[in-house]
């Protein structure tokens, strides 16, 4: 089985039927990928959700239907580099979730990354300039 990290919006599509990307990502899903993520990511999906799917999404989590990567306090600054980095005129500013997960990606070797943000994530790289292969 292979690890990928989890952007906000594939995990949004997981709950969401209604969703463009929810036979994308359930199919990927079933496939049988260890999923990673951060709780920047799992905060916003809170906000996209409904409440009942909300009340779904966060049973799943806490039976291991992700892992949330911890992160301490002292690596806020690495992310607001990253953050300062990706938010130059022409582009679009990087949030703290994208932040989070390129950090993430930084600390597990990981380049795996389920996201629908293709643009920004085709753009971000690893120190080493690697590229992200997006699912």
């Amino acid at each position: 089985m292979s690890l990928a990290l989890i952007d906000t919006g594939p995990m949004v599509a997981l709950f969401d039927d209604s969703d463009i990307g929810h036979r994308h990502y359930t199919g990927l899903l079933a496939q049988g990928w260890h999923l990673t993520t951060t709780w920047p990511c799992v905060v916003e999906v809170t906000h996209f959700l409904g409440a009942r799917a909300v009340q779904r999404y966060l049973r799943w989590v806490a039976e291991g239907g992700v892992v949330v990567y911890p992160f301490d306090v002292s690596d806020l600054p690495e992310f607001a580099e990253l953050m300062a980095r990706y938010t130059a005129p022409p582009r679009t500013e990087m949030d703290l979730a994208d932040a989070s997960l390129v950090w993430l990606a930084q600390d597990t070797n990981t380049l795996n990354v389920m996201t629908m943000d293709v643009r920004d994530f085709s753009r971000y790289r690893l120190p080493d300039g690697r590229s992200f292969l997006i699912h």
